[in-house]
């Protein structure tokens, strides 16, 4: 295990139950490699678990039926879901080829077999409204956002986006993209207050149908 990673916390069981192992060694290959391939910051490794893996596995709950994870990068929030949620068909969505490289080599080594990695921007998706869910992580703000995720989302399906503490501008800079794909239900949940250190927020919207 790498020396800068730190402890794991408690809640990290509460929140992977049974598939903690997988969970575990996600965050230890991150924690390995993760610096070295251009994936995490050289800050990253001792707040791996806190900031980044439990950050991504609160939001858990929200998914259901088939979910795309957009720009996942080094797989926050999308593998890390995907470990939490084994009952849910994940697709992964990533243009860099050192990024989809390595999204699939966790997804082989991890044996998770309710994950697929598809090397494009958000924008270049042709399979139209499929998904049930879509969600991104430190991607871009939300105008810029929603235009390559809500395409990509079935008319009542939703958008489940995790952001960061200035998400409430972001909302009412986004006002216009909201009108145009016709997003309902907006709103923003702080979950996570008295399980994680850093509580995280989550933009939620429903699409219109």
């Amino acid at each position: 295990m790498p020396e800068q990673l730190e402890a794991e916390p408690s809640a990290a069981l509460t929140l992977f139950g049974d598939n903690i192992e997988k969970a575990r060694r996600f965050t230890e290959n991150l924690a390995l490699y993760g610096e070295q391939r251009g994936l995490i910051g050289p800050l990253e490794v001792p707040r791996l678990w806190t900031r980044h893996i439990l950050n991504s596995a609160i939001a858990a709950p929200y998914f259901a039926g088939r979910a795309v994870d957009v720009g996942s990068g080094a797989g926050l929030p999308g593998l890390v879901l995907a470990i939490a949620r084994p009952d849910v068909e994940w697709t992964l969505i990533e243009p860099m080829e050192r990024r989809t490289a390595w999204l699939s080599e966790q997804v082989g080594e991890l044996e998770l077999e309710n994950v697929t990695v598809a090397r494009m921007r958000g924008e270049e998706w042709s399979e139209g409204r499929v998904f049930d869910v879509a969600t991104a992580r430190a991607v871009s703000a939300l105008r810029t956002l929603l235009p390559f995720t809500a395409p990509l989302v079935r008319p009542g399906g939703r958008l489940v986006f995790l952001k960061g503490a200035n998400v409430g501008a972001e909302v009412e800079a986004a006002a216009k993209q909201v009108r145009k794909y016709g997003l309902t239900d907006v709103s923003i949940e702080v979950v996570g207050e008295g399980v994680l250190d850093e509580p995280t927020r989550v933009f939620l919207a429903t699409l219109g149908r």
